[in-house]
């Protein structure tokens, strides 16, 4: 096994530094690691696939650029459409449960009422019948018709 050399050097691409070294006798290689050039640290890198994105949005005159703003406007005003339609239906729903709520709270108190005066017809009547009844031992014998009291 022999010991490695290990030489670094770098270069600037963009304002980030890639960190070359040199690892047994193959060359340089590129290490996956991105460091910031100025000394305070910076700001993030970007990957490379947003920042192409980003050169072939700039071409604002371009017939492609305005087909996808055109679908772009469409899709936003279909989806506020969407939302407002959604708001709508919702408070027409909030309506509807609160009149079929006033409606139930009207119904109850009428059973309310209804059921009070049913109790106190009951309670009259199941006084005057244990007013007409006699206690138990002081009933009266039963008669027969032919008054044998048998």
């Amino acid at each position: 096994m022999s010991k490695t050399s290990q030489e670094n050097t770098s270069a600037e691409t963009n304002g980030v530094s890639v960190i070359f070294t040199q690892a047994h006798t193959s060359g340089l290689q590129q290490v996956p690691q991105l460091v910031p050039v100025s000394p305070g640290g910076g700001g993030k890198a970007s990957p490379p696939s947003k920042q192409g994105k980003k050169n072939s949005a700039i071409d604002r005159a371009s017939d492609e650029y305005r087909q996808r703003r055109e679908r772009n406007n469409i899709a936003v005003k279909k989806s506020r459409l969407k939302s407002k339609q959604k708001a709508q239906d919702t408070l027409q729903r909030v309506n509807q449960l609160k009149e079929e709520n006033e409606r139930l709270e009207a119904k109850i108190k009428l059973l309310t009422k209804e059921l009070s005066v049913l109790k106190d017809l009951f309670l009259e009547h199941a006084h005057n019948f244990t007013d007409n009844v006699p206690p138990l031992g002081t009933e009266s014998p039963v008669t027969n018709s032919d008054g044998s009291g048998q």
